[in-house]
């Protein structure tokens, strides 16, 4: 018997072993077939104890605990697994709900980085940013497809191909590391000349916007139909679930996670970004007009981009040295936390030891578009400094 003593954390490997199972496959034939529709017509008027029993059976075996990699080649057919299971409600079955992507641990060569860093000028940290990326060879080459991919007209669709440029989109967010496309997408601005070309990192005008708002939760029905989009967003919404503003701002405490499942939905139906170039406000393409009786669960829809204090206080991605440090406690205001966490550190070709300073606090000015940063020497006893590579 294919049972949960048996350890598959792949969904596609755990639905391959289901599937060569004499006991297991027509059990996940059933509940697929319960997830395709109603079940009545194809699985006759005891169709939903069959579904249920199937779905007790399933719950014992490897499948219950399986996940997918972002990115990963087949990403749709594992996803397609996975949702065959862990649904909430199901044609009003309770499933298990979870989230369906391994916690991804992307190494990064800080030391690297920070050396670049000082070689380049930090007045404006998003040209900056791009100059870090046409360094790296793989950053450089899906930065370029991508661009490539969302200028190009297409005959059919008129100023571009939105369909393959979402598709390169998603191919430059999974396959690059977070290094990179963090400093892309958030490098703080001071101007609106920088804060424009933040918001112009996804190619907005193919990727983002359109001649008219549709309704956001039209727009998140088309995205829960696709597999991929779906996960993204469930993803999104666990890993940047907000906190306690005394915990952190976020419930999983996990700054970066929650970084990397925003990244995770652009290129998908609900692509989200910068709004304007003179806010830190972010959300996707829609509007909650015609919402009719469900104007408030749109509003919920829109409001975990526009108010998400796990998101908004995420801080930015740093190029230096990582170090561990006693949690930041939080200062007067939504917006404004302290960052003694938080090191910002560069390498020259003399130093044998990085050169680091210490963020004191940051305040952000939503409206305003501005951070304002209290930096100081860091004293770096007490701390584990550690550097990291790619593997």
């Amino acid at each position: 018997m294919f049972t949960q003593s048996v350890v598959i954390c792949d969904c596609l490997r755990a639905g391959d072993a289901c599937s060569g199972d004499d006991s297991c496959s027509p059990r996940l034939r059933t509940l697929r077939q319960c997830v395709a529709g109603d079940g009545s017509v194809k699985l006759g008027p005891g169709a939903r104890n069959q579904c249920e029993n199937a779905m007790t059976a399933l719950l014992s075996t490897p499948l219950r605990g399986c996940q997918c990699k972002r990115g990963m080649k087949r990403e749709k057919n594992c996803l397609s697994i996975y949702w065959s299971l862990h649904q909430s409600v199901l044609h009003g079955l309770s499933l298990v709900e979870s989230f369906p992507y391994e916690a991804e641990e992307r190494g990064s060569d800080y030391v690297r980085l920070a050396s670049i860093a000082s070689e380049v000028t930090a007045v404006n940290r998003c040209l900056d940013a791009t100059k870090a990326c046409n360094i790296d060879e793989t950053c450089q080459k899906l930065r370029t497809e991508y661009v490539s991919a969302c200028i190009q007209p297409s005959a059919r669709s008129g100023p571009c191909n939105r369909p393959k440029c979402s598709k390169a989109l998603r191919k430059f967010f999974d396959r690059v590391p977070p290094d990179y496309t963090h400093e892309l997408l958030f490098c703080p601005c001071t101007d609106t000349a920088c804060a424009e070309r933040r918001r112009q990192t996804v190619v907005p005008a193919c990727s983002y916007e359109d001649k008219d708002k549709p309704n956001c939760l039209a727009q998140l029905r088309v995205c829960k139909a696709d597999y991929v989009c779906r996960s993204r967003w469930t993803q999104f919404q666990y890993d940047c679930q907000p906190g306690e503003p005394s915990a952190g701002g976020c419930q999983q405490e996990n700054y970066g996670a929650c970084l990397l499942a925003y990244t995770g939905l652009i290129g998908s139906t609900i692509t989200p970004n910068y709004l304007d170039n003179s806010t830190l406000d972010v959300g996707p393409w829609c509007s909650c007009a015609a919402s009719g009786n469900q104007r408030e669960q749109c509003g919920d829809f829109l409001a975990f981009f526009h108010d998400n204090v796990c998101l908004s206080d995420s801080p930015p991605f740093q190029l230096g040295i990582s170090a561990r440090a006693p949690s930041g406690s939080w200062l007067s205001g939504k917006f404004c936390r302290s960052a003694e966490t938080f090191l910002f550190c560069v390498v020259s070709a003399a130093q044998k030891l990085p050169s680091c300073r210490k963020l004191i606090s940051v305040c952000a000015d939503k409206r305003r578009g501005v951070k304002e940063n209290r930096w100081e020497t860091a004293d770096l006893s007490g701390f584990v400094v550690e550097t990291s590579h790619q593997t």
